[in-house]
């Protein structure tokens, strides 16, 4: 179950414990939309919290886009069933109409923070009788419909904290379950679906932990029982605060338009946490699921750092380059890349060729942590071709045409694959057949030719990474112009 806004890394998380354990166990992974709360209905956020779950691989088996046997799965389109519960309720005396005006609560609430006291309604309307009742009716006041917060609550097992009893009677007052509206509140809502909906387990943030205990005196008082339910302890930030979302850098949406790979946040977000055997980087979904074990789960907090993110990128992009169908689709969006940052400046359609980007992912993979690293100025040498004239190459040394013709032998013995280790020999043999330019000068030359700049990655790395055919061509371009 979810409610409304868009998916952070907390709600990820929570979905992805829930998805792991479903799979785990053959089981139906669902997601519900809880809308009932209409103040904080944000349009569209339904549908980007379903579009999200696809992105990150772990899409609901039945949803509102889905369906399934137990719809409507959006609570705001479920409203004659609470209706029903909570008439149920009412008729068994164990909930009542309550006509206090908000500004009678309102009261009540300054009241107990100017004494210093946890605001809680003070259960008025409990004792009614059923003729004062009714001629509050008759008079057309407004109403709600609260629940009978007994003592004496049964303890109950919890998949992540083990035995847990919380006395709510003597903390809070009688909880509201109808709004005025029409529309349940939290916990009647789920109660009642988790019922009809057959739900087994129920996997929620730890701060539902508390609430477990007023669920559980409802399933009680519908005579019906109740799923288990297991608390996930709170995702925080290294330095222990909570994650912030009015950063907005904690929203699924940020980390894809960043280039980030949705296994790696499924990745970090289970290594921070617990419930797995070990802690290695680079695990896979599948991984995930067979490595789980719901009494692995810890109480204490997760800390999520998220400046590892990039190094956890790094592990899974070099995996998805590894695999031939994966690497195709990274082909595609690296040409998109390309053409969107140097669109402007001539690219080259041999630069976009398929077998050429992917000569480029092969020879970068496990040095780039992000696709979108590759269309950095540092590599800009890959995709746009450089006009250098020769007059512009005769400044920095005379031998011009000498270096252009060892260069291009080189490049013509060296079919067999470069490594910047052995060019580096190389060049530097090749300089000792010059007559009087030295090395500096002569790297100085062969990366403005190759790459048009004075500065970069080291001559060796460029001729690796553009390849031989790519090496000639510039070096015959530059020499020719």
């Amino acid at each position: 179950p979810m409610t409304t806004g868009f998916l952070h890394l907390g709600g990820l998380r929570t979905a992805l414990y829930n998805y792991i354990f479903a799979k785990k166990h053959q089981g139906t992974f669902i997601l519900r939309v809880e809308d009932t709360d209409q103040s904080r209905v944000v349009p569209g956020a339904a549908e980007g919290i379903e579009d999200m779950l696809d992105w990150a691989g772990i899409p609901p088996d039945e949803s509102p886009r889905r369906g399934g046997s137990f719809g409507p799965y959006q609570q705001s389109h479920r409203l004659d069933l609470y209706r029903r519960a909570s008439d149920m309720l009412l008729e068994r005396g164990v909930a009542y109409r309550c006509f206090c005006t908000p500004q009678r609560l309102e009261l009540l609430k300054k009241e107990a923070l100017r004494s210093q006291q946890t605001p809680r309604y003070d259960n008025r309307c409990r004792h009614l009788t059923p003729t004062e009742v009714s001629e509050k009716l008759s008079q057309g006041l407004d109403w709600v419909v609260r629940f009978r917060l007994e003592k004496g609550v049964e303890p109950f097992q919890d998949l992540v904290y083990g035995w847990n009893k919380h006395e709510v009677a003597d903390v809070e007052g009688d909880p509201v379950i109808l709004k005025g509206d029409g529309f349940p509140t939290y916990h009647l809502a789920n109660v009642v679906d988790d019922h009809y909906m057959g739900i087994s387990h129920v996997l929620r943030g730890t701060e539902w932990l508390t609430s477990t205990s007023k669920h559980l005196l409802l399933y009680k008082a519908f005579g019906w029982d109740p799923p288990q339910f297991g608390h996930l302890p709170l995702l925080l930030n290294k330095d222990g605060g909570k994650l912030s979302k009015r950063q907005g850098d904690i929203f699924l949406e940020r980390f894809a338009q960043d280039g980030y790979l949705p296994e790696a946040l499924l990745d970090i977000i289970t290594n921070c946490g617990s419930g797995f055997a070990e802690k290695q980087m680079g695990r896979t979904l599948e991984e995930l699921i067979s490595q789980f074990e719901i009494g692995r789960i810890t109480t204490h907090s997760a800390f999520l750092d998220l400046e590892k993110l990039p190094e956890f990128n790094r592990i899974h992009l070099t995996r998805h380059i590894e695999n031939e169908g994966l690497r195709q689709k990274l082909i595609k969006e690296l040409q998109l890349l390309v053409e969107h940052a140097y669109g402007d400046q001539q690219v080259d359609q041999d630069v976009l060729e398929k077998e050429y980007v992917e000569r480029v992912l092969l020879l970068r993979k496990g040095h780039i942590s992000l696709l979108k690293n590759l269309v950095s100025c540092d590599y800009s040498y890959l995709w746009v071709r450089p006009l250098v004239s020769r007059e512009q190459l005769q400044t920095i040394s005379a031998e011009v045409d000498e270096i252009g013709k060892l260069v291009l032998g080189l490049m013509t013995r060296q079919a067999a694959v470069l490594t910047a280790e052995e060019l580096n020999k190389d060049l530097r043999s090749l300089q000792k057949q010059t007559k009087e330019t030295k090395y500096s000068s002569m790297m100085q030359l062969l990366r403005l030719a190759l790459s048009g700049k004075q500065h970069g990655p080291s001559v060796a790395e460029m001729m690796v990474t553009l390849g031989p055919k790519e090496v000639c061509g510039r070096v015959h371009k530059a020499l020719s112009s």
